[in-house]
């Protein structure tokens, strides 16, 4: 009998492969039909592994395949990508286990025909686990394509993007970049501060059993250390919510306060909304908007579970003027991006992204800020962020923003240092800018600038 949970997890693997669905999507919809928390748990770990580690598998299967894998039946490659991280990099199941589960897989998928090429080519990386044709870290980084070899085979990423680090970093920091996006993310919550301090939500955690620490960076964050939250009475309160660190960052930019007017010009989930709403002492007027209907469903559901008063949600795009007057003292705009800063949480995406789509955002990120612009009044600030790490959509985009809009300024470091407390201000780089980065802070790659109107 096939387990559960590689059922599950081969169900998840052709959602995103097919498009259907993104990784997180794909998870949710198949943790419901799993009772068992530890199914839940594997089926996210087997998905997430093998989309992790894609790019060492294909290499590995290549080598003992018969055919070529992209003359491979869709659903066998990820069958047998599944089967292969598990052989891999994981111990807790015999690989014969292994092997005939992926076999029945290829079975009971229809596609009898290729169970003796499952079977063959698993069989082959179980004897050779040990003794796998992988390169190895170079012995001298200064041999380029060696350490090309190494960072994009063996630390599984796409080779355009591995050279790109090296070129820009050097080997030491890309590697450790990349070895950071092949760790497990830990759950990181924000406390709803509107609600709760981070400190008495910590205390109340722990008489639920769960023990946290701290966040490094952002103040009002927790990392669970034992327990799980999310399992708590405490998880449908309203007093938390999930965000990842550098995120939790982004929204203290807009510095909200008591009596301000703010956009959330593409708000949705609705963490940065309610952190802005927080840091107003829930006094601000706030309206969260976002582009499609599902996603302003959700900031819907977020903000009243979270108590949020006074949002105001609209559908709206950005990439289009926008039907607002220029009266907001703080407009933050999360803009859609390539996503490449999140690979730790988000595996899949390394594997979507071409480098000629980085244009492509910009140019898109550049019309949504001219139309964020335009809300601004005088005086008011235009806080610009992604969750990427290039710079065609960072530094490069904030550029052309402050030559093509000579009325506003971009802040000088000591101003942008005073918006973040206590050691998240040695976060701000040479230009003003909040950058975080994975080989230097533990931290996905964030990007923020903020832009002051001077009318």
């Amino acid at each position: 009998m096939i387990a559960p949970a590689r059922r599950a997890a081969l169900d998840v693997l052709g959602a995103v492969d097919a498009g259907r669905l993104d990784l997180g999507a794909a998870l949710a919809r198949a943790r419901v039909g799993l009772a068992d928390d530890r199914d839940r748990a594997l089926t996210s770990e087997l998905a997430i592994g093998t989309l992790r580690w894609q790019g060492q598998i294909d290499h590995v299967l290549a080598a003992f395949s018969s055919r070529p894998l992209g003359r491979l039946d869709r659903q066998v490659l990820n069958i047998v990508r599944l089967a292969a991280y598990q052989l891999l990099h994981l111990d807790r199941v015999p690989a014969a286990a292994v092997v005939d589960d992926a076999v029945q897989q290829t079975r009971r998928a229809g596609k009898a025909s290729a169970a003796g090429f499952v079977n063959a080519v698993l069989r082959s990386i179980s004897r050779r686990r040990h003794a796998l044709p992988l390169p190895s870290r170079p012995e001298d980084p200064r041999d380029r394509e060696a350490a090309l070899a190494y960072l994009s085979v063996g630390l599984s990423h796409p080779r355009w993007l591995a050279e790109r680090w090296l070129d820009r970093w050097g080997f030491d920091r890309a590697e450790t970049w990349l070895r950071f996006n092949n760790a497990g993310a830990p759950l990181t919550i924000r406390a709803n501060t509107i609600e709760i301090a981070r400190g008495d939500l910590a205390v109340r955690l722990a008489d639920e059993g769960v023990e946290t620490r701290p966040t490094d960076w952002a103040p009002d964050g927790l990392v669970p250390t034992s327990g799980n939250p999310l399992r708590t009475r405490l998880a449908d309160a309203g007093l938390f919510l999930v965000q990842d660190e550098a995120s939790q960052l982004v929204p203290l930019l807009a510095a909200a306060r008591p009596g301000m007017r703010i956009l959330d010009a593409c708000a949705a989930p609705g963490g940065k909304t309610l952190a802005m709403a927080g840091s107003a002492r829930g006094q601000a007027a706030i309206v969260a908007a976002d582009v499609r209907p599902g996603r302003v469903a959700l900031l819907r559901r977020i903000i009243a579970q979270h108590r949020v008063p006074h949002v105001s949600l609209v559908q709206m795009d950005v990439e289009q003027p926008l039907p607002l007057a220029a009266s907001f003292d703080a407009v933050l705009l999360d803009a859609p991006c390539s996503g490449l800063g999140t690979l730790r949480r988000d595996p899949e995406i390394r594997w979507r992204r071409q480098p000629e789509q980085l244009a492509v955002f910009a140019a898109a990120q550049q019309r949504m800020l001219k139309h964020a612009a335009a809300v601004v009044k005088p005086g008011g600030r235009l806080v610009y962020a992604t969750c990427s790490s290039e710079p065609e959509e960072n530094e490069e985009v904030a550029a052309a923003f402050l030559r093509q809009h000579p009325r506003f300024r971009g802040l000088e470091p000591p101003e942008a240092q005073v918006l973040l407390p206590g050691r998240a201000s040695s976060l701000v780089d040479e230009r003003g800018h909040l950058r975080t980065w994975p080989f230097e802070h533990g931290l996905e790659a964030f990007f923020g600038a903020v832009f002051v109107f001077e009318g």
